[in-house]
């Protein structure tokens, strides 16, 4: 059976780490702690002296004074690791914690997992072709030595690499590391980190380089790891939930997140809030029950995405300022369906391909694998169809040689319906209204991620009202935008309401346009 030792880096909250050590321990586990040489001494003889009496927790021998950016982590993190390997001989997995971090399976649970899994949990990424750094240094990191911390020594840090780089002082990576990059909360097996301390014995070259580095603790365990051990042993990812906001900031998590924690798939989940106490009781309690059985629904950052882009007010809808100079062509029609049921507006389009002569392209830039012809690349991907929305309308236009064109687009691509209107060709729009029912909402919230086949009842319950107000809010700007030549038809309306409405959007018949009102199963599910 699996015996995770914990290594817990941590700076403040004493109670807070005596009761984290005393939960974590609980279930036969064991922990060994680093708290920073800056913090306060009262604190640290705080949890020397509230912890002394468990067999099942040890200190790193050597602390250090800890920087963000800075090697000091890597250090405290090494010291707190050889502190474990050895008071701990029964160890056989190592898991990187944080005074923020909380348990959201059963040790049980978490066993067991253990045992299952033969392998390394740490993101290891390449550190040149991956996409991990979103902004701020890449190479810089790497390339030259950093002294001086960024945060607390900023003209010292930017004076120290400016030189460095006039002078042209780059710096050799090892020839034999290929450099990863990924989060710093890992979980190795015993041989992994008994490897991982050999090596740091023995080549003090790569030691060298990384305490020059900057930010190591995004490198170093994720470089070692991977050179040490074949990849096939190694699952890319990390056991520890957590989330960044749009501003790389760490999302917190209170009282009321502890079903969403519970139903992803990960062991623990950082950053729980200091003031949620009752989040941390439920959480410590769980580590040390016997429940095995967890619903993974797995939806955690879809869902904070969803709900975090939803409501915000002075959306820009201006043209971009590479189209601002283009246009469709004034003597072009352009005819925009927009309907959330993808399915009502495709069955709409199928009969308008049947009853007229106009092309129509549905849902181009909403839909990946859209039915496009080729146009040399630039309907690749929705990103480039979106950048440059105009130009490809316009190739469409050429490609079936037509003055008329019908495409559509999801209620919610507002900020593509106002350039269009903007643009000198005549525009058209035809909104499909249609009733949500919880089933539709339900099956709607597992197609884009928000929730999955086992999240449960209560979770969806309390989902449901926020996707059908997101409807309703993207249906209510889009008529709030005043659109010209804007008409309607419902799943609630007559047939000849529909019909009239139908032929005045596509300038037919009344007749055509009540044949296509009466689309057989139109507005069926």
């Amino acid at each position: 059976m699996a015996r995770i030792a914990f290594i817990l880096l941590c700076h403040k909250n004493p109670d807070a780490i005596i009761r984290q050590a005393e939960q974590l321990t609980a279930a036969g586990d064991c922990i060994a702690v680093h708290f920073d040489a800056s913090a306060d001494a009262a604190d640290y003889n705080a949890i020397l002296n509230g912890l002394q009496d468990n067999p099942n927790v040890t200190f790193a021998k050597k602390r250090v004074k800890c920087g963000w950016g800075e090697w000091s982590l890597v250090q405290a993190t090494l010291n707190a690791v050889e502190a474990a390997v050895e008071a701990f001989p029964h160890a056989s997995h190592f898991y990187m914690v944080s005074g923020d971090c909380m348990p959201i399976k059963s040790a049980g649970f978490a066993h067991q997992f253990l045992d299952a899994h033969d392998c390394d949990f740490i993101e290891s990424y390449d550190f040149f072709d991956s996409n991990w750094i979103k902004t701020g240094f890449r190479e810089e990191r790497l390339i030259y030595r950093h002294f001086f911390n960024e945060r607390t020594q900023k003209r010292r840090f930017y004076w120290g690499l400016a030189l460095q780089q006039r002078l042209g002082l780059r710096r050799k990576i090892p020839e034999d590391l290929q450099i990863m990059i990924g989060s710093q909360w890992w979980c190795l097996r015993r041989r992994t980190i008994e490897a991982l301390l050999d090596f740091v014995q023995e080549r003090r070259d790569v030691m060298r380089f990384f305490q020059r580095t900057w930010i190591p603790d995004e490198t170093f365990f994720q470089t070692l790891v991977r050179h040490l051990v074949p990849g096939r042993e190694i699952e890319c990812r990390t056991l520890t939930f957590l989330m960044f906001t749009d501003y790389g900031m760490p999302v917190t998590f209170y009282n009321d997140h502890y079903d969403l924690l519970l139903g992803q798939d990960a062991l623990f989940a950082r950053k729980i809030s200091v003031e949620a106490s009752q989040l941390h009781e439920r959480l410590g309690g769980l580590y040390a029950s016997d429940q095995m059985e967890f619903e993974i629904s797995n939806e955690g950052r879809t869902l904070f995405q969803f709900l975090t882009g939803r409501g915000r007010v002075g959306r820009r809808f201006a043209q971009r300022f590479w189209e601002q100079e283009t246009t469709l062509g004034r003597n072009r029609e352009l005819m925009i369906i927009a309907c959330k049921k993808w399915h009502v507006a495709k069955r709409l389009v199928a009969g308008i391909r049947d009853h007229t002569n106009v092309p129509a392209v549905e849902y181009l830039f909403n839909e990946e694998d859209a039915a496009l012809p080729d146009l040399g690349g630039i309907e690749t991907t929705l990103e480039k169809r979106s950048r440059h929305r105009r130009a490809l309308m316009r190739m469409i236009f050429d490609h079936f040689e037509s003055d008329r064109l019908i495409i559509c687009l999801d209620p919610s691509s507002l900020d593509l319906m106002s350039d269009f209107f903007a643009d000198r060709a005549t525009v058209r729009l035809l909104e499909i209204s249609c009733s949500f029912d919880d089933d539709y909402l339900a099956g709607h919230a597992r197609r884009v991620g928000l929730a999955g086949p086992q999240t449960g009842a209560d979770t969806m319950a309390r989902l449901l009202p926020t996707i059908r107000h997101d409807m309703v809010y993207e249906r209510d700007m889009m008529r709030d935008a005043d659109f010209p030549n804007m008409t309607r038809i419902s799943d609630t309306g007559s047939v000849d309401a529909n019909a009239h409405a139908i032929a005045q959007f596509l300038g037919v018949s009344l007749e055509t346009g009540k044949t296509l009102a009466e689309t057989p199963h139109l507005f069926v599910d």
